[in-house]
């Protein structure tokens, strides 16, 4: 229920702050002072769409806060709890606010929401009901909840719905395979290609780097040669020629030193490291001279080399860059063909879970529809019998309930089920019945949505209802009737009407006018709630149409005695 409203600079109300309690509260007032205004704030707050009118003229922005009871309703408290928000003693304060620019904020427990999770969480906790606002029954999409609360089935549909989810993804990837079929083929077949190609090569890490250097080798061999013959000579040849090599020369240079170390110690270290010299090079000579000896041109092994790296650099340029990613790319495709290759067991065990799946859902939903079916009959009759108390006499109304259809012979469903469903009515005898929607008056919308909350009372956890020009249209009886109809439903919610009529008015637990004042060139909408004589006074007001004379206030009297019991609320 709502517990409170607090509402500043929205349309004509400057500065408003008003209590709601438990029951039937109505909203009177004279034509034009604003009463719509109030229900337009409430509705702000909910969640409603905002425009640039609604904020007072003057003003930078508008603001309406409100507090929410929500203990007890199930929906909303998980709804909270799916987001971290806790409830203050079962309450919860919402808060919006808009600015002239356009842009608005929202609220709940001081946490920021979006518009559209305001209207979601709210949506819970209460329903307005008026002229082609906040009016659920004239979507049909609705009307297949209130046959599903009617006839007690919520919990089921709600089955049903997780059922259709895990067979619609389960035949998306069904078709998801199936789409891929040539491609896995085509895939598979590059696959095995490569793995069998990249495993015939039996790569070894490194491999082309080593191969590399002895093809240099091997094609530069004459080259290699010379270049030893060449060098080993200019280490080891006598004088016998024009020069002498490194190495005469180096046991000459240091016999000299020898004897130049006998005349001063000085040079001993110096032909020490002359000696280790000559011992180190002609190391290096006899290396090179046997390397000489056993180096010998292999042109087989070059053309054998260089047929290896040949098919080492088209696996490089086919499955590269490097030798190491063609090894793993060899790897990764053979995994890969191992899970191809277990394509068709995976399709048959999803072939199995669908079919599963659609059997399961098939009798999930012709109980569904067969308990529908049952209920539609009744919900209907019983609609009709409280419209004819709220001076709908004649009226017939329909659950239409119709098979979605099939497609190639297989049954159509939505989340919901097999059915279409949809209310129809006709509101005068002879006519043909039609869909709800096409209902223009908003005081027939207004006494149809009345009676099926009645009807829906113990099935519905809405917590509060807002009827706005309930009474369009209708008066006398019937005006009393629908006054009946409303007092007997607040007794298990709270009810906030604005109406026009006394023989409603007079039968509210709460009653709180709306005035309009206006000073200083501004217009003010305010409201506050009356007792006792002020109320007595309002109702003789609303029975004359002005101000009433002793006998109008006579009748309010007897009115609020009928109907309160003697208190004047």
């Amino acid at each position: 229920m709502i517990e409170d409203i607090r509402i500043r600079d929205f349309a004509l109300i400057d500065s408003l702050s008003l209590d709601f309690k438990e029951g039937f509260t109505v909203f009177t007032g004279e034509t034009g002072t604003g009463k719509s205004i109030l229900i337009g704030a409430v509705s702000f707050l909910l969640g409603g769409k905002f425009s640039p009118d609604m904020i007072r003229s003057g003003a930078a922005e508008a603001c309406v806060a409100g507090t929410l009871r929500v203990a007890g309703n199930t929906a909303a408290e998980e709804w909270l709890a799916a987001r971290g928000l806790e409830t203050e003693d079962g309450s919860v304060l919402l808060k919006r606010v808009a600015k002239a620019a356009g842009k608005s904020s929202c609220w709940i427990q001081g946490g920021p929401v979006t518009r559209t999770e305001l209207a979601e969480f709210t949506s819970f906790l209460v329903d307005i009901h008026g002229q082609h606002d906040h009016q659920s029954l004239l979507r049909v999409g609705e009307h297949r909840r209130f046959l599903d609360a009617y006839a007690g089935i919520e919990d089921e549909v709600a089955a049903f719905g997780s059922l259709y989810s895990r067979l619609t993804d389960a035949r998306r990837r069904r078709e998801e395979m199936d789409a891929a079929r040539q491609s896995r083929a085509e895939r598979a077949e590059l696959l095995a290609f490569a793995a069998q190609e990249i495993a015939a090569a039996a790569l070894e890490p490194g491999e082309d780097g080593r191969l590399e250097a002895e093809e240099k080798r091997l094609s530069l061999h004459e080259k290699l040669c010379a270049s030893l013959e060449q060098g080993l000579a200019v280490l080891t040849a006598d004088d016998a020629g024009d020069s002498c090599g490194v190495l005469p020369l180096l046991k000459k240079a240091s016999s000299l030193l020898e004897t130049a170390a006998g005349v001063d110690p000085a040079f001993a270290a110096q032909t020490s490291r002359l000696e280790n010299a000559f011992h180190e090079i002609e190391d290096a000579a006899a290396e090179l001279e046997r390397r000489l000896h056993t180096e010998v041109f292999d042109p087989q092994r070059l053309e054998a080399v260089e047929e290896r790296l040949s098919l080492l650099y088209r696996l490089k340029k086919k499955y590269g860059p490097s030798l190491e990613d063609v090894m793993a790319y060899g790897e990764t495709a053979a995994r890969e063909l191992e899970t191809l290759a277990n394509w068709d067991e995976n399709r048959s065990a999803l072939d199995g879970e669908i079919s599963a799946l659609e059997k399961e859902l098939l009798a999930a939903g012709n109980r569904i529809s067969e308990k529908r079916a049952a209920a539609s009959a009744g919900m209907a009759h019983a609609v009709e019998d409280i419209l004819r108390t709220l001076g709908m006499a004649g009226t017939r109304f329909q659950v239409s309930l119709q098979p979605k259809g099939a497609e190639g012979g297989v049954r159509t469903a939505s989340q919901y089920g097999f059915d279409d469903i949809e209310f129809r009515i006709s509101a005068n005898p002879g006519e043909p019945l039609r869909p709800l929607a096409k209902i223009a008056s908003g005081g027939e919308i207004s006494r149809v949505m009345l009676a099926l909350k009645t009807v829906l009372s113990g099935a519905d956890k809405t917590g509060t209802l807002i009827f706005d020009e309930i009474d369009t249209g209708i008066g006398g009886e019937v005006a009393v009737a629908v006054g009946t109809h409303i007092r007997n439903l607040s007794r298990s919610r709270q009810i906030l009407c604005i109406t026009h009529l006394a023989s409603i008015a007079c039968q509210a637990d709460n009653h709180i006018v709306i005035e309009k004042e206006s000073s200083g060139g501004e217009t003010r909408t305010s409201a506050r709630e009356i007792r006792e004589q002020d109320r007595e006074e309002e109702i003789s007001r609303m029975l004359s149409g002005g101000k009433g004379g002793e006998v109008s206030l006579h009748h309010a009297r007897e009115l609020l005695e009928k109907y309160s019991g003697g208190r004047h609320a």
